[in-house]
């Protein structure tokens, strides 16, 4: 095999395989070297170079320039760097230096060898456009072909690429087989994985959400937004609408004639039953079209925990939490509230324990007797910072106080919210000096007894300064201990 043959062998593959040509020649001249190698009965390092042009090829043999000191693992491809100066005082640890050398005739052997590396490569390449062009999808709905069904799955054939949608992603009960056509969800592009790199799903809220945008040309369009999701795979889920346009009827056309395209999307997703809720921006309304066909009562919001309390009839209450207390649930997840469903009883029951919590902890903070608390509670201050920090004014609409009882009350709100927050910094510092490597509690309790209260101040001793208030640490300690309080410096 002569030079021409060298070009026309890297323009064919290169041509069929849609490979850079300079891959063909990086393997052709590794399969050369690698001949080059085997000829020689040293343990010699060969690189063999192909001038692109002409097909034209050189061997060098390679010596790793390595440290005078260091242990030479292979005297037939390494060199000290004192015999390396030699060549060249510009020569460095690490550096390659190189020397001609025959090379063996591009023949059978070598072709053969090239051939090997040339089919790794053009696997390897074919792999990498794959995850390129599937990275653009990344999250996007695609549709496939159940090639077959494995252990861990089902195999999809998606254009000729074989994907997995794992069991896990499966809809719970869907027995797929061999030949159907489905769609899923681009969920995840593992490059590394020796075998299939592209992982589908069909369990996730945003594959239902991408079902009706394919479904409801409004959606795509535009005109209309699907806001949230919740689902319970394989049995039920929520799906909240906006329309854009006052025009559009969003839930109308999710719901489409006859109910055609919502039952499109639960075919495809296993005869999941969905329900299409108006979004609201106020909470309570979307909490409430979001329980629907349950009838509420009444809201009870606390923005503070993030929590709504839905007030429903007894006939209601099975309705609204639904089965498992599954309708609770998605509403929950669809609205990103946590939704506590309670009866008038219950809710009674709750708002009066609320209440006599709040009047114990007002009567213990502010020292003050059960009417007093009592009071406040029931004209909504249930909290230190309420009764310290709301204008004066609300305090004296107040029937029963005077100035002078408003007075006393806001300055001992005042004086047990500094002593709290007193206590939570004392709290945090002891805290922080028991985080110290090394610390122990015995140690911590010494030092806040000689006023070193957290880490900070522990940095700012000097090692026989510290010995001085704690000589029982010992040199060692004491400075493991002050250079450990003294990290964050550094940082």
């Amino acid at each position: 095999m002569n030079n021409s043959d060298i070009l026309l062998m890297a323009e064919v593959v290169s041509r069929e395989k849609s490979l850079d040509k300079d891959i063909i020649f990086e393997a052709i001249e590794a399969a050369l070297a690698t001949a080059t190698r085997k000829r020689s009965k040293k343990n010699i390092e060969v690189r063999v170079a192909i001038e692109r042009n002409s097909g034209d090829y050189e061997a060098f043999r390679q010596w790793e320039i390595i440290a005078d000191d260091e242990e030479m693992t292979n005297p037939d491809a390494q060199m000290f760097l004192t015999d390396a100066r030699k060549h060249s005082e510009e020569l460095n640890i690490g550096d390659i230096i190189e020397e001609p050398m025959e090379a063996v005739v591009f023949g059978r052997i070598a072709a053969q060898a090239a051939k090997q590396v040339i089919i790794q490569k053009v696997r390897e390449a074919e792999r990498n456009q794959v995850v390129v062009e599937f990275q653009k999808h990344l999250g996007e709905l695609v549709s496939g072909t159940v090639k077959r069904m494995e252990r861990d799955g089902a195999i999809v054939d998606i254009n000729g690429v074989e994907t997995l949608l794992k069991r896990s992603s499966m809809i719970p009960r869907e027995a797929l087989r061999k030949g159907d056509r489905i769609r899923a969800l681009v969920h995840e592009i593992n490059p590394e994985a020796r075998g299939i790199q592209i992982f589908l799903d069909r369990i996730s809220t945003r594959f239902l959400i991408e079902l009706f945008k394919l479904e409801v040309p409004e959606a795509s369009e535009g005109y209309l937004e699907i806001k949230s999701g919740a689902r319970d795979p394989g049995s039920r889920a929520k799906v909240s609408v906006y329309s854009f346009d006052p025009k559009i009827d969003p839930i109308g056309a999710c719901v489409g004639i006859r109910g055609a395209r919502v039952q499109s999307v639960s075919n495809e997703i296993g005869g999941e039953r969905v329900d299409i809720i108006q979004w609201s921006e106020d909470p309570a309304q979307f909490v409430i079209n979001s329980l629907a066909p349950a009838e509420v009562e009444s809201i009870v919001i606390d923005e503070d925990t993030h929590s709504i309390d839905v007030i429903v009839d007894e006939s209601q209450l099975s309705q609204a939490i639904g089965k498992n207390g599954q309708n609770v649930k998605l509403a929950s997840e669809l609205c990103g509230w946590d939704i506590n469903i309670l009866t008038n009883d219950q809710a009674v029951e709750k708002a009066e324990g609320e209440e006599a919590e709040a009047r114990s902890k007002l009567m213990r903070l502010l020292d003050i007797d059960e009417e007093i608390a009592g009071i406040l509670v029931q004209e909504g201050f249930t909290s230190l910072e309420e009764v310290a920090y709301v204008p004066k004014q609300e305090l004296l609409d107040i029937e029963e106080f005077d100035e002078e009882l408003v007075e006393v009350l806001r300055n001992r709100a005042e004086d047990a919210l500094l002593i709290q927050s007193a206590s939570a910094s004392a709290a945090e510092a002891e805290k922080d000096l028991m985080n110290l490597e090394g610390m122990d509690e015995e140690t911590a309790a010494k030092l806040k007894a000689h006023d070193v209260t957290d880490s900070e101040e522990l940095a700012d001793f000097a090692t026989d300064e510290l010995l001085e208030i704690l000589p029982e640490l010992g040199e060692e300690k004491a400075s493991a201990l002050i250079m450990k309080a003294r990290e964050p410096w550094f940082k």
